[in-house]
């Protein structure tokens, strides 16, 4: 029987009370895939960075977000594959929910797979993903430019590093996280994200009046 990709994230979430995307494993696709970059305030805040592999969106939380920097490793923790619906989710996941907190799209486009074997030839991304060793270039509103994603052998799970490979895009005076707050599909900051779910909560709140 197949392995359901999408198992671990239907059971961690109760998607009746959550608006998360249910969703669905999707065909494999041409080239350029998806990739979504997520700012999420769970319970730290965190940039959860996604990969369109295999019809889902193969995800790592990034705790301080991507660096322009190629000196700069940061930490990213391997989570659940989400649907690839998920790459427009928006909003807020309520107060004991799985992952409760607000979430912003906040950066989105296409990626192209640029990792090579010895004899030249690209390795599928499900392959890399096995070696845990990815190499891709994003073409994304705030991001472009190469990047690396290596696994590495510390305890605790599934931790790797996601790196900026050495390329004209590559500079360390960049810092897109703190320079580029607002949202990549809305223009909103997670303040106003936070307000506008609010009043959409309260309108659905209030009892309709019968005269």
């Amino acid at each position: 029987m197949k392995k359901d990709k999408l198992e671990i994230y239907r059971k961690r979430r109760n998607l009746k009370e959550s608006p998360e995307p249910v969703g669905k494993v999707h065909k494999s696709r041409g080239k350029k895939l998806l990739y979504v970059i997520q700012k999420h305030a769970a319970r730290s805040l965190h940039y959860d960075v996604r990969l369109e592999i295999d019809g889902v969106l193969v995800s790592w939380a990034v705790p301080k977000g991507p660096s322009m920097n190629p000196q700069q490793k940061r930490l990213a923790v391997r989570t659940d594959d989400h649907p690839m619906e998920y790459a427009k989710f928006e909003g807020i996941i309520p107060e004991g929910s799985y992952g409760a907190g607000t979430v912003m799209v906040w950066d989105i486009g296409k990626y192209r797979n640029i990792k090579t074997d010895k004899q030249g030839k690209l390795v599928p991304m499900s392959e890399c993903l096995k070696q845990g060793s990815i190499e891709v270039f994003l073409y994304g509103k705030k991001l472009e430019g190469g990047f690396a994603f290596i696994k590495t052998h510390l305890a605790g799970g599934e931790q790797w590093l996601m790196i900026k490979m050495r390329d004209e895009y590559a500079d360390a005076r960049l810092n897109p996280v703190s320079s580029q707050q607002e949202s990549a599909l809305t223009d909103r900051t997670m303040a106003e994200i936070r307000e506008d779910e609010g009043k959409r909560t309260r309108k659905r709140k209030v009892p309709p009046c019968h005269y």
